[in-house]
Protein backbone atom coordinates (compact mmCIF):
# COMPACT_ATOMS: atom_id res chain seq x y z
CA UNK A 1 0.00 0.00 0.00
CA UNK A 2 2.54 2.71 1.16
CA UNK A 3 4.93 1.85 -2.30
CA UNK A 4 1.33 2.04 -4.07
CA UNK A 5 1.06 5.70 -2.33
CA UNK A 6 4.43 6.54 -3.08
CA UNK A 7 4.32 6.02 -6.69
CA UNK A 8 1.21 7.89 -6.97
CA UNK A 9 3.23 10.75 -5.34
CA UNK A 10 5.85 10.65 -7.57
CA UNK A 11 3.69 10.69 -10.34
CA UNK A 12 1.79 13.84 -9.04
CA UNK A 13 4.83 15.89 -8.07
CA UNK A 14 7.66 14.19 -9.66
CA UNK A 15 11.08 12.63 -8.35
CA UNK A 16 13.45 14.34 -6.91
CA UNK A 17 15.34 14.66 -9.62
CA UNK A 18 12.44 15.93 -11.77
CA UNK A 19 11.95 18.83 -9.58
CA UNK A 20 15.42 19.62 -9.15
CA UNK A 21 16.09 19.70 -12.83
CA UNK A 22 12.73 22.05 -12.89
CA UNK A 23 14.37 24.57 -10.64
CA UNK A 24 17.41 24.63 -12.59
CA UNK A 25 15.54 25.49 -16.02
CA UNK A 26 13.84 27.92 -13.94
CA UNK A 27 17.47 29.32 -13.37
CA UNK A 28 18.87 28.64 -16.87
CA UNK A 29 15.68 30.87 -17.94
CA UNK A 30 16.69 33.45 -16.51
CA UNK A 31 20.40 33.66 -17.24
CA UNK A 32 19.07 33.22 -21.25
CA UNK A 33 17.07 36.33 -20.25
CA UNK A 34 20.18 38.34 -19.13
CA UNK A 35 22.11 36.90 -22.37
CA UNK A 36 21.45 39.95 -24.75
CA UNK A 37 22.54 42.31 -22.27
CA UNK A 38 25.59 40.38 -21.69
CA UNK A 39 26.24 40.22 -25.34
CA UNK A 40 26.27 43.74 -26.21
CA UNK A 41 29.39 44.32 -23.51
CA UNK A 42 32.27 45.21 -25.41
CA UNK A 43 35.74 42.69 -23.83
CA UNK A 44 36.44 45.66 -21.76
CA UNK A 45 33.46 45.90 -20.41
CA UNK A 46 32.96 42.12 -19.50
CA UNK A 47 36.13 42.45 -17.30
CA UNK A 48 34.90 45.04 -15.42
CA UNK A 49 31.44 43.63 -14.44
CA UNK A 50 33.37 41.02 -13.48
CA UNK A 51 35.65 42.71 -11.32
CA UNK A 52 32.19 44.32 -9.71
CA UNK A 53 30.72 41.08 -9.39
CA UNK A 54 33.86 39.39 -7.83
CA UNK A 55 34.34 42.37 -5.39
CA UNK A 56 30.61 42.28 -4.46
CA UNK A 57 30.12 38.65 -3.85
CA UNK A 58 33.63 38.51 -1.57
CA UNK A 59 33.16 39.02 2.30
CA UNK A 60 34.89 41.71 3.88
CA UNK A 61 38.41 40.47 5.80
CA UNK A 62 37.19 41.15 9.15
CA UNK A 63 33.77 39.15 8.80
CA UNK A 64 30.54 39.85 7.88
CA UNK A 65 28.63 39.49 4.64
CA UNK A 66 29.18 40.45 1.36
CA UNK A 67 27.74 43.01 -0.54
CA UNK A 68 25.58 40.32 -3.05
CA UNK A 69 23.87 37.39 -2.37
CA UNK A 70 25.11 34.79 -4.75
CA UNK A 71 22.11 34.03 -5.95
CA UNK A 72 21.16 37.25 -7.37
CA UNK A 73 24.32 37.46 -9.12
CA UNK A 74 24.45 33.86 -10.23
CA UNK A 75 22.66 34.35 -13.87
CA UNK A 76 24.38 37.49 -14.68
CA UNK A 77 27.48 35.45 -13.85
CA UNK A 78 26.84 32.48 -15.63
CA UNK A 79 25.82 34.60 -18.74
CA UNK A 80 29.23 36.27 -18.99
CA UNK A 81 30.99 33.54 -18.71
CA UNK A 82 29.63 31.39 -21.17
CA UNK A 83 30.00 34.63 -23.36
CA UNK A 84 33.28 34.96 -22.84
CA UNK A 85 33.56 31.24 -23.60
CA UNK A 86 31.72 31.66 -27.05
CA UNK A 87 33.95 34.48 -28.04
CA UNK A 88 37.45 33.56 -26.58
CA UNK A 89 37.36 29.51 -27.62
CA UNK A 90 35.18 29.98 -30.25
CA UNK A 91 34.60 32.97 -32.35
CA UNK A 92 38.10 34.75 -32.27
CA UNK A 93 39.46 31.49 -33.81
CA UNK A 94 38.54 33.53 -37.30
CA UNK A 95 42.14 34.94 -36.67
CA UNK A 96 43.93 31.34 -35.67
CA UNK A 97 46.39 30.66 -38.55
CA UNK A 98 45.64 27.46 -38.25
CA UNK A 99 41.66 27.62 -38.18
CA UNK A 100 40.35 27.24 -42.64
CA UNK A 101 38.18 30.90 -41.76
CA UNK A 102 36.88 32.53 -45.17
CA UNK A 103 37.04 36.12 -44.47
CA UNK A 104 35.10 36.21 -47.73
CA UNK A 105 31.79 35.45 -45.99
CA UNK A 106 31.67 39.27 -44.13
CA UNK A 107 30.07 42.46 -45.46
CA UNK A 108 30.29 45.63 -44.88
CA UNK A 109 30.58 47.18 -41.39
CA UNK A 110 32.11 42.90 -40.29
CA UNK A 111 34.70 42.69 -42.91
CA UNK A 112 36.26 46.04 -42.18
CA UNK A 113 35.94 45.61 -38.24
CA UNK A 114 37.80 41.95 -39.36
CA UNK A 115 40.15 43.95 -41.38
CA UNK A 116 41.33 46.41 -39.10
CA UNK A 117 41.93 43.84 -36.31
CA UNK A 118 44.32 41.52 -38.80
CA UNK A 119 45.84 45.50 -39.76
CA UNK A 120 46.22 45.46 -35.18
CA UNK A 121 48.03 42.30 -35.36
CA UNK A 122 50.63 42.70 -38.68
CA UNK A 123 51.28 46.34 -37.02
CA UNK A 124 51.80 45.99 -33.31
CA UNK A 125 52.53 42.27 -33.18
CA UNK A 126 49.69 41.46 -30.65
CA UNK A 127 48.63 37.99 -30.36
CA UNK A 128 45.51 36.93 -32.67
CA UNK A 129 44.26 35.31 -28.74
CA UNK A 130 44.56 38.78 -27.07
CA UNK A 131 43.40 41.55 -29.24
CA UNK A 132 40.27 43.43 -29.10
CA UNK A 133 37.78 42.21 -31.47
CA UNK A 134 34.46 44.68 -32.15
CA UNK A 135 31.04 43.64 -31.29
CA UNK A 136 29.65 43.21 -35.03
CA UNK A 137 32.46 41.30 -35.59
CA UNK A 138 31.16 39.22 -32.89
CA UNK A 139 27.91 39.21 -34.31
CA UNK A 140 28.36 38.85 -37.54
CA UNK A 141 30.22 35.59 -36.99
CA UNK A 142 27.36 34.35 -34.56
CA UNK A 143 25.24 35.11 -38.13
CA UNK A 144 27.35 33.04 -39.76
CA UNK A 145 27.90 30.08 -37.61
CA UNK A 146 24.61 30.01 -35.86
CA UNK A 147 24.78 26.43 -34.15
CA UNK A 148 27.40 26.16 -31.47
CA UNK A 149 29.93 23.85 -33.47
CA UNK A 150 33.88 23.96 -33.04
CA UNK A 151 36.01 25.31 -33.98
CA UNK A 152 34.26 29.13 -34.56
CA UNK A 153 31.83 28.59 -31.71
CA UNK A 154 31.64 27.38 -27.74
CA UNK A 155 28.73 28.62 -26.54
CA UNK A 156 27.16 26.38 -24.10
CA UNK A 157 23.93 24.52 -24.30
CA UNK A 158 20.92 25.01 -22.43
CA UNK A 159 21.66 21.34 -20.66
CA UNK A 160 25.87 22.40 -19.90
CA UNK A 161 24.19 25.29 -17.53
CA UNK A 162 22.42 22.89 -15.68
CA UNK A 163 25.01 20.90 -15.20
CA UNK A 164 27.21 23.61 -14.51
CA UNK A 165 24.63 24.44 -11.58
CA UNK A 166 24.88 21.38 -9.95
CA UNK A 167 28.01 21.24 -9.95
CA UNK A 168 27.93 24.83 -8.26
CA UNK A 169 25.53 23.94 -5.48
CA UNK A 170 28.41 20.79 -4.85
CA UNK A 171 26.60 18.13 -6.44
CA UNK A 172 27.57 15.46 -8.56
CA UNK A 173 26.51 15.12 -12.26
CA UNK A 174 25.47 12.17 -14.43
CA UNK A 175 27.05 12.98 -17.77
CA UNK A 176 27.78 10.63 -20.59
CA UNK A 177 30.46 11.30 -22.42
CA UNK A 178 30.78 13.76 -25.04
CA UNK A 179 27.99 16.14 -23.87
CA UNK A 180 30.48 18.29 -23.18
CA UNK A 181 31.73 18.29 -19.32
CA UNK A 182 34.96 19.95 -20.36
CA UNK A 183 32.46 22.95 -20.89
CA UNK A 184 30.36 22.11 -17.52
CA UNK A 185 33.43 22.07 -15.01
CA UNK A 186 34.90 25.86 -15.98
CA UNK A 187 31.07 27.63 -15.29
CA UNK A 188 31.22 26.19 -11.76
CA UNK A 189 34.42 27.01 -11.00
CA UNK A 190 33.64 30.80 -12.44
CA UNK A 191 30.95 31.23 -9.72
CA UNK A 192 33.45 30.26 -6.97
CA UNK A 193 36.36 32.36 -8.40
CA UNK A 194 33.87 35.06 -7.47
CA UNK A 195 33.24 34.04 -4.19
CA UNK A 196 36.77 34.26 -3.63
CA UNK A 197 37.44 30.52 -3.30
CA UNK A 198 40.09 28.57 -5.40
CA UNK A 199 38.96 26.00 -7.73
CA UNK A 200 40.77 22.84 -8.24
CA UNK A 201 39.66 20.44 -11.08
CA UNK A 202 40.44 16.72 -10.98
CA UNK A 203 40.95 15.12 -13.68
CA UNK A 204 42.39 11.35 -15.01
CA UNK A 205 45.80 11.79 -16.77
CA UNK A 206 48.36 14.34 -17.31
CA UNK A 207 47.35 15.06 -20.81
CA UNK A 208 43.55 15.65 -20.07
CA UNK A 209 44.91 18.08 -17.59
CA UNK A 210 47.09 20.18 -19.70
CA UNK A 211 44.32 19.90 -22.40
CA UNK A 212 41.51 21.14 -20.43
CA UNK A 213 43.52 23.74 -19.13
CA UNK A 214 44.92 25.27 -22.16
CA UNK A 215 41.43 25.42 -23.65
CA UNK A 216 39.82 27.00 -21.33
CA UNK A 217 43.02 29.47 -20.39
CA UNK A 218 41.55 32.60 -22.91
CA UNK A 219 37.85 32.73 -21.49
CA UNK A 220 39.48 33.34 -17.84
CA UNK A 221 42.16 35.83 -18.84
CA UNK A 222 39.64 37.57 -21.02
CA UNK A 223 37.75 37.96 -17.98
CA UNK A 224 41.29 39.06 -15.63
CA UNK A 225 40.82 35.44 -14.33
CA UNK A 226 43.63 33.04 -14.17
CA UNK A 227 44.01 29.25 -15.01
CA UNK A 228 47.03 26.53 -14.26
CA UNK A 229 47.32 22.93 -14.48
CA UNK A 230 49.90 20.69 -12.58
CA UNK A 231 51.95 18.05 -14.59
CA UNK A 232 53.81 15.46 -12.64
CA UNK A 233 57.35 15.93 -14.25
CA UNK A 234 57.22 19.51 -12.28
CA UNK A 235 59.29 19.61 -9.03
CA UNK A 236 57.63 18.82 -5.88
CA UNK A 237 57.48 21.64 -3.59
CA UNK A 238 59.30 24.15 -6.31
CA UNK A 239 58.28 27.40 -7.20
CA UNK A 240 56.63 26.05 -10.74
CA UNK A 241 54.04 24.35 -8.76
CA UNK A 242 53.16 26.70 -6.26
CA UNK A 243 52.68 29.20 -9.13
CA UNK A 244 50.15 27.02 -10.68
CA UNK A 245 48.18 26.74 -7.27
CA UNK A 246 48.22 30.52 -6.75
CA UNK A 247 46.12 30.38 -10.58
CA UNK A 248 42.14 30.94 -9.89
CA UNK A 249 41.61 27.42 -11.52
CA UNK A 250 44.20 24.86 -10.88
CA UNK A 251 44.00 21.59 -13.26
CA UNK A 252 45.40 18.04 -12.16
CA UNK A 253 45.36 14.38 -11.29
CA UNK A 254 44.15 12.81 -8.31
CA UNK A 255 47.83 11.78 -7.42
CA UNK A 256 49.93 14.87 -7.84
CA UNK A 257 46.86 17.11 -5.99
CA UNK A 258 47.26 14.26 -3.16
CA UNK A 259 51.00 14.17 -2.89
CA UNK A 260 51.55 17.55 -2.72
CA UNK A 261 48.89 17.96 0.41
CA UNK A 262 51.64 15.53 2.43
CA UNK A 263 54.73 17.05 0.94
CA UNK A 264 53.21 20.33 2.27
CA UNK A 265 52.15 18.51 5.84
CA UNK A 266 55.66 17.60 6.15
CA UNK A 267 57.18 20.92 5.95
CA UNK A 268 58.53 22.75 8.52
CA UNK A 269 56.95 26.07 8.15
CA UNK A 270 53.86 27.24 6.53
CA UNK A 271 55.40 29.39 3.70
CA UNK A 272 57.30 26.24 2.30
CA UNK A 273 54.10 25.04 1.26
CA UNK A 274 52.58 25.23 -2.14
CA UNK A 275 49.47 23.75 -2.95
CA UNK A 276 47.10 26.91 -0.62
CA UNK A 277 43.34 26.25 0.44
CA UNK A 278 41.48 23.58 -0.39
CA UNK A 279 38.55 25.15 -1.11
CA UNK A 280 36.23 24.09 -3.94
CA UNK A 281 36.90 20.76 -6.08
CA UNK A 282 35.65 18.97 -9.51
CA UNK A 283 35.78 15.16 -9.65
CA UNK A 284 36.03 14.11 -13.64
CA UNK A 285 35.01 10.13 -13.42
CA UNK A 286 33.97 10.90 -9.90
CA UNK A 287 32.92 7.42 -9.63
CA UNK A 288 36.09 6.18 -10.26
CA UNK A 289 38.19 8.24 -7.85
CA UNK A 290 35.88 8.55 -5.03
CA UNK A 291 34.14 5.01 -4.96
CA UNK A 292 36.44 2.42 -6.28
CA UNK A 293 39.66 3.63 -5.78
CA UNK A 294 39.10 5.26 -2.42
CA UNK A 295 40.47 3.38 0.10
CA UNK A 296 43.59 3.34 -2.29
CA UNK A 297 46.32 5.08 0.03
CA UNK A 298 48.84 7.54 -1.27
CA UNK A 299 52.05 7.32 0.70
CA UNK A 300 55.08 8.80 0.67
CA UNK A 301 58.41 6.72 1.74
CA UNK A 302 61.64 7.28 2.94
CA UNK A 303 64.73 5.53 3.82
CA UNK A 304 64.88 3.43 6.81
CA UNK A 305 68.06 1.78 8.35
CA UNK A 306 70.36 0.36 5.94
CA UNK A 307 70.49 -3.11 7.02
CA UNK A 308 71.75 -4.98 3.61
CA UNK A 309 74.38 -7.68 5.65
CA UNK A 310 71.07 -9.00 7.80
CA UNK A 311 69.55 -9.40 4.73
CA UNK A 312 72.25 -11.32 3.12
CA UNK A 313 72.81 -13.11 6.40
CA UNK A 314 69.25 -14.52 6.58
CA UNK A 315 69.37 -14.97 2.51
CA UNK A 316 72.17 -17.86 3.14
CA UNK A 317 70.62 -19.19 5.78
CA UNK A 318 66.83 -19.50 3.81
CA UNK A 319 69.61 -21.48 0.81
CA UNK A 320 70.45 -23.95 3.51
CA UNK A 321 67.32 -24.23 5.17
CA UNK A 322 65.99 -25.12 1.55
CA UNK A 323 69.04 -27.74 0.31
CA UNK A 324 67.52 -29.73 3.71
CA UNK A 325 64.14 -29.63 2.18
CA UNK A 326 65.06 -30.67 -1.03
CA UNK A 327 64.01 -34.04 -0.13
CA UNK A 328 60.77 -33.62 0.89
CA UNK A 329 59.64 -31.52 -1.83
CA UNK A 330 61.12 -33.95 -4.13
CA UNK A 331 58.55 -36.34 -2.95
CA UNK A 332 55.82 -33.45 -2.69
CA UNK A 333 55.92 -33.02 -6.02
CA UNK A 334 55.85 -37.04 -6.93
CA UNK A 335 52.41 -36.83 -4.88
CA UNK A 336 50.91 -33.71 -6.41
CA UNK A 337 51.88 -35.23 -9.85
CA UNK A 338 50.09 -38.46 -8.47
CA UNK A 339 47.24 -36.73 -8.01
CA UNK A 340 46.65 -35.41 -10.72
CA UNK A 341 46.89 -38.13 -13.15
CA UNK A 342 44.18 -39.50 -10.67
CA UNK A 343 41.83 -36.86 -11.42
CA UNK A 344 43.04 -36.71 -15.20
CA UNK A 345 42.39 -40.32 -15.65
CA UNK A 346 38.49 -39.80 -14.23
CA UNK A 347 37.76 -36.97 -16.41
CA UNK A 348 39.04 -39.49 -19.36
CA UNK A 349 36.64 -42.49 -17.94
CA UNK A 350 33.50 -39.70 -17.99
CA UNK A 351 34.27 -38.88 -20.89
CA UNK A 352 34.51 -41.90 -22.55
CA UNK A 353 30.65 -42.84 -22.62
CA UNK A 354 30.36 -46.23 -23.43
CA UNK A 355 33.72 -47.30 -25.13
CA UNK A 356 35.23 -49.93 -22.91
CA UNK A 357 38.46 -49.77 -24.41
CA UNK A 358 38.89 -45.65 -23.28
CA UNK A 359 37.48 -47.17 -19.90
CA UNK A 360 39.52 -49.81 -19.49
CA UNK A 361 42.59 -47.43 -20.26
CA UNK A 362 41.62 -44.91 -18.74
CA UNK A 363 41.04 -47.12 -14.83
CA UNK A 364 44.44 -48.46 -15.46
CA UNK A 365 46.16 -45.25 -16.21
CA UNK A 366 44.26 -44.27 -12.51
CA UNK A 367 45.39 -47.30 -10.96
CA UNK A 368 48.83 -47.01 -11.55
CA UNK A 369 48.71 -43.32 -10.59
CA UNK A 370 46.92 -44.48 -7.29
CA UNK A 371 50.02 -46.85 -6.83
CA UNK A 372 51.96 -44.16 -7.17
CA UNK A 373 50.79 -41.92 -4.86
CA UNK A 374 50.86 -44.83 -2.53
CA UNK A 375 54.83 -45.07 -2.84
CA UNK A 376 55.29 -41.33 -2.42
CA UNK A 377 53.26 -40.93 0.60
CA UNK A 378 55.18 -44.16 2.08
CA UNK A 379 58.30 -42.33 1.26
CA UNK A 380 56.90 -39.01 3.21
CA UNK A 381 56.85 -40.97 6.30
CA UNK A 382 60.74 -41.08 7.01
CA UNK A 383 61.35 -37.68 5.73
CA UNK A 384 61.27 -34.20 7.71
CA UNK A 385 59.48 -30.96 6.31
CA UNK A 386 60.80 -27.16 7.36
CA UNK A 387 58.52 -25.03 5.58
CA UNK A 388 54.97 -24.60 4.60
CA UNK A 389 54.07 -22.91 1.86
CA UNK A 390 50.48 -21.19 0.81
CA UNK A 391 50.71 -20.69 -2.52
CA UNK A 392 47.57 -18.52 -3.07
CA UNK A 393 48.28 -16.09 -0.34
CA UNK A 394 51.96 -15.67 -1.90
CA UNK A 395 53.43 -17.01 1.93
CA UNK A 396 56.41 -19.32 3.37
CA UNK A 397 56.17 -20.43 7.35
CA UNK A 398 59.56 -22.35 8.58
CA UNK A 399 58.43 -25.57 10.48
CA UNK A 400 59.09 -26.04 13.92
CA UNK A 401 62.24 -28.46 12.51
CA UNK A 402 62.89 -25.38 9.77
CA UNK A 403 62.91 -23.03 12.93
CA UNK A 404 65.56 -24.97 14.43
CA UNK A 405 67.68 -25.78 11.31
CA UNK A 406 68.04 -21.84 10.80
CA UNK A 407 68.50 -21.12 14.22
CA UNK A 408 71.63 -23.71 14.16
CA UNK A 409 73.13 -22.08 10.89
CA UNK A 410 72.62 -18.34 11.96
CA UNK A 411 74.54 -19.32 14.93
CA UNK A 412 72.57 -16.53 16.86
CA UNK A 413 70.98 -19.25 19.61
CA UNK A 414 67.36 -18.41 19.82
CA UNK A 415 65.64 -16.18 17.22
CA UNK A 416 63.07 -15.13 20.00
CA UNK A 417 65.33 -13.32 22.60
CA UNK A 418 67.19 -9.92 22.83
CA UNK A 419 68.81 -8.89 19.95
CA UNK A 420 67.19 -11.53 17.38
CA UNK A 421 63.99 -10.61 17.43
CA UNK A 422 63.70 -9.25 13.95
CA UNK A 423 65.52 -12.41 12.47
CA UNK A 424 61.68 -14.47 11.92
CA UNK A 425 60.74 -11.82 9.81
CA UNK A 426 63.85 -11.69 7.55
CA UNK A 427 63.70 -15.57 7.71
CA UNK A 428 59.79 -15.27 6.29
CA UNK A 429 61.01 -12.75 3.73
CA UNK A 430 63.94 -14.64 2.70
CA UNK A 431 61.92 -17.72 2.32
CA UNK A 432 59.21 -16.34 0.56
CA UNK A 433 62.01 -14.60 -2.20
CA UNK A 434 63.04 -18.02 -2.64
CA UNK A 435 59.90 -20.25 -2.78
CA UNK A 436 57.07 -18.04 -3.92
CA UNK A 437 58.46 -15.10 -5.82
CA UNK A 438 59.99 -16.05 -9.47
CA UNK A 439 62.41 -14.05 -11.82
CA UNK A 440 61.04 -13.43 -15.34
CA UNK A 441 57.61 -13.86 -14.24
CA UNK A 442 56.99 -11.74 -10.46
CA UNK A 443 60.29 -9.51 -11.44
CA UNK A 444 63.36 -8.99 -13.65
CA UNK A 445 66.62 -8.40 -13.12
CA UNK A 446 68.37 -5.53 -15.40
CA UNK A 447 70.37 -2.86 -15.30
CA UNK A 448 69.30 0.31 -13.93
CA UNK A 449 70.05 4.38 -14.66
CA UNK A 450 73.20 4.55 -13.34
CA UNK A 451 74.51 0.86 -14.81
CA UNK A 452 74.06 -1.33 -11.28
CA UNK A 453 72.19 -4.54 -11.64
CA UNK A 454 68.35 -4.24 -10.22
CA UNK A 455 65.23 -5.86 -9.29
CA UNK A 456 62.24 -4.31 -11.02
CA UNK A 457 58.69 -5.68 -10.54
CA UNK A 458 56.70 -7.23 -12.84
CA UNK A 459 52.60 -6.11 -12.82
CA UNK A 460 50.70 -9.57 -12.48
CA UNK A 461 47.84 -8.14 -13.82
CA UNK A 462 49.46 -5.96 -16.64
CA UNK A 463 52.56 -7.62 -17.56
CA UNK A 464 54.61 -4.29 -17.44
CA UNK A 465 57.45 -3.43 -15.74
CA UNK A 466 56.62 -0.91 -12.64
CA UNK A 467 60.08 0.82 -12.57
CA UNK A 468 60.65 2.88 -9.40
CA UNK A 469 58.13 0.60 -7.31
CA UNK A 470 59.29 -1.57 -4.55
CA UNK A 471 58.14 -4.23 -2.34
CA UNK A 472 57.50 -2.98 1.14
CA UNK A 473 58.16 -4.72 4.20
CA UNK A 474 62.00 -6.45 3.36
CA UNK A 475 60.57 -8.51 0.70
CA UNK A 476 62.29 -6.53 -2.03
CA UNK A 477 65.60 -6.33 -0.43
CA UNK A 478 65.01 -9.99 0.12
CA UNK A 479 64.42 -10.49 -3.27
CA UNK A 480 67.65 -8.49 -4.52
CA UNK A 481 69.68 -10.79 -1.83
CA UNK A 482 68.43 -13.74 -3.60
CA UNK A 483 69.46 -12.59 -7.04
CA UNK A 484 72.75 -10.94 -5.45
CA UNK A 485 72.26 -7.39 -6.69
CA UNK A 486 72.88 -4.54 -4.88
CA UNK A 487 70.37 -4.38 -1.71
CA UNK A 488 68.60 -0.86 -1.79
CA UNK A 489 67.94 0.87 1.48
CA UNK A 490 64.70 -0.37 3.16
CA UNK A 491 61.87 2.29 3.02
CA UNK A 492 59.82 3.46 5.59
CA UNK A 493 56.15 5.71 5.49
CA UNK A 494 56.22 9.45 6.15
CA UNK A 495 53.17 10.15 5.20
CA UNK A 496 49.76 8.64 3.74
CA UNK A 497 46.26 9.86 3.40
CA UNK A 498 43.83 7.80 1.28
CA UNK A 499 41.97 9.55 -1.28
CA UNK A 500 38.67 9.09 0.39
CA UNK A 501 39.93 10.78 3.47
CA UNK A 502 42.20 13.95 1.25
CA UNK A 503 38.66 14.87 -0.92
CA UNK A 504 36.62 15.25 2.57
CA UNK A 505 39.10 17.78 3.61
CA UNK A 506 37.98 19.92 0.43
CA UNK A 507 35.66 22.92 2.25
CA UNK A 508 33.12 22.06 -1.09
CA UNK A 509 33.19 19.06 -3.35
CA UNK A 510 31.65 18.17 -6.71
CA UNK A 511 31.77 15.70 -9.58
CA UNK A 512 30.53 14.39 -12.64
CA UNK A 513 30.51 10.83 -14.51
CA UNK A 514 28.72 8.80 -16.87
CA UNK A 515 27.40 6.68 -14.50
CA UNK A 516 26.81 7.93 -11.24
CA UNK A 517 22.92 6.82 -10.14
CA UNK A 518 24.36 3.54 -9.81
CA UNK A 519 26.48 4.60 -6.68
CA UNK A 520 24.28 7.35 -5.62
CA UNK A 521 23.81 5.54 -2.09
CA UNK A 522 27.34 5.22 -1.31
CA UNK A 523 27.90 8.75 -2.25
CA UNK A 524 25.52 10.63 -0.03
CA UNK A 525 26.74 8.46 2.45
CA UNK A 526 30.30 8.65 2.38
CA UNK A 527 30.49 12.01 1.52
CA UNK A 528 26.89 14.06 1.89
CA UNK A 529 26.98 14.09 -2.39
CA UNK A 530 24.00 14.20 -4.21
CA UNK A 531 23.68 12.54 -7.61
Amino acid sequence: MAITFGKVLTKVFGSRNDRLLKRYQRMVMQVNAVEPRVAAMTDEQLRVRTAELRAGLTPPKAGGQAAMRPLEALPEAFAIIRESMDRNIGIRQIFNPEEPFDSKQLTGAALRAYEEVQRQIVETGQSWEKVEIPLVLYDAVRELYPESRPPFRARCFDVQLIGGLVLYEGKIAEMATGEGKTFVAPLACFMRILQAMHCQVVTVNDYLVRRDANWVRPAFEALGMTVGYIQSEMEPGGDTRRHEYNCDITYGTNSEFGFDFLRDNMKERRELQVQGPLDFAIVDEVDSILIDEARTPLIISGAAHDDAPKYRAADEVARKVMELNKPWSAVEKAVDAAKRAIKAAEGDEEKSKGDKAAIEAARNRGAEAQKQLEEAEKRKEGLTQYFEVELDRKSVHLTHEGIAAAQEFAGVGSFFVGNNMEWPHLMEQAMRAHVVYELDKDYVVERGPKGELEVTIVDEYTGRKMVGRQWSDGLHQAVEAKERVPIKQETQTLATVTLQNFFKLYEALAGMTGTAQTEAEEFSKIYRLDV
